[in-house]
């Protein structure tokens, strides 16, 4: 989303199958833009054999590794989707008396719009910030090594904004048609397994 990093009271980083979420949590935190991290997920189908102690915990693990300290991290293990990660990281930050007013939303870089139209549904007393690791998109197909798991998982994320907005998960956002054309083609060529049942 090109949102310009600042200084927020959070770091909220969205459990997935990609740890350079945590590392971008993590230099955001060396960087002195948040003073706490949140992680938030449980397992998926995707994250089941590579995060079996589920994401937000491999996700903490990761951020001790690279030197956050413990003191600065806090866990939902619960979440099994970007709207509980949302809902289920403000009731805990609630809970541990955190005063919250900016949030910086760390996600995949293409979640980035995603994550942000849900928080701004559930979450809109927060200023929220959109941010993940800055890699073109090679770089981020080279950091995943499975090129046809991130063009489905686009495409998923594509649908979901197209049509959550329609339930209550989150507030609409512009799509422009060449991207919806692109979307179109994509399912077209068989990039289906992350599509949701419409209707």
């Amino acid at each position: 989303m090109h949102h310009d990093l600042r200084p927020c009271s959070v770091a909220v980083g969205l459990g997935s199958h990609d740890l350079g979420v945590a590392d971008t949590a993590a230099d955001l935190y060396h960087r002195g833009l948040a003073p706490l991290i949140v992680f938030t997920g449980a397992t998926s189908s995707t994250t089941r054999a590579l995060m079996p102690r589920g994401e937000a915990v491999h996700y903490k693990e990761r951020a001790l590794e690279l030197g956050v300290p413990d003191s600065a991290i806090l866990v939902e293990p619960r979440a099994r989707n970007t709207g509980e990660n949302i809902r289920f990281a403000r009731a805990l930050l609630e809970e541990a008396g955190a005063n919250v007013s900016s949030v910086l939303l760390v996600s995949k870089p293409y979640e980035e719009r995603r994550a942000y139209a849900t928080a701004r549904k559930l979450w809109p007393e927060a200023d929220v910030v959109s941010a993940s690791a800055p890699q073109t998109f090679q770089e981020y197909l080279s950091s995943i090594g499975d090129d046809r798991k991130v063009i489905d998982m686009l495409v998923g994320a594509l649908q979901r904004l197209a049509v959550y907005p329609q339930y209550g998960f989150m507030v609409s956002q512009p799509i422009p048609d060449v991207v919806l054309n692109a979307y179109r083609r994509l399912v077209g060529s068989g990039y289906t397994s992350r599509l949701i049942a419409e209707g």
